[in-house]
């Protein structure tokens, strides 16, 4: 009779521990309409990296993914917003001296793809904060950094 009662104990605790481990995994992360509607993110220094996208219209995100793809490792990742402005994630690899060179340079292809429109590079560090702002005006053919 001892025997049956712990054998029933043991069986109730093992089913009990079984069903609070499906019903955690289960349900234990709903998400409501509220959480998954958020305000489109307005780029500047104060939004967070997570927010952002490869691109805001189709040849946008081809140019960010472009970027990415041809970099050969220099930038980690690229988006842009409005086919004006470009931002980038660069890569340990690149030097301090090299942040200007690479700006210009994306600055010149970024250029081509949209072109009759001022222009800006947005530079962040591999630890995702702003370090170089180059703004390109088209009437004097200038890049100003800041």
């Amino acid at each position: 009779m001892i025997l049956l009662e712990q054998s029933r104990k043991i069986a109730t605790t093992f089913v009990l521990i079984v069903v609070l481990m499906i019903s955690t995994a289960c349900g234990g992360n709903t998400l409501t309409q509220a959480d998954r509607t958020t305000a489109p993110p307005v780029i500047g220094r104060d939004v967070t990296y997570s927010q952002l996208e490869r691109g805001n219209t189709s040849s946008g995100e081809s140019f960010g993914t472009w970027v990415v793809q041809t970099s050969k490792g220099l930038v980690k990742d690229a988006y842009v917003r409005d086919n004006n402005k470009l931002g980038i994630v660069i890569s340990p690899q690149v030097r301090p001296n090299e942040v200007r060179p690479l700006a210009k340079s994306l600055a010149q292809g970024f250029r081509k793809n949209f072109p009759n429109q001022d222009l800006t590079i947005l530079v962040y560090g591999p630890d995702k904060k702003l370090i170089l702002t180059a703004k390109y005006d088209t009437q004097t053919n200038q890049i100003q950094y800041t």
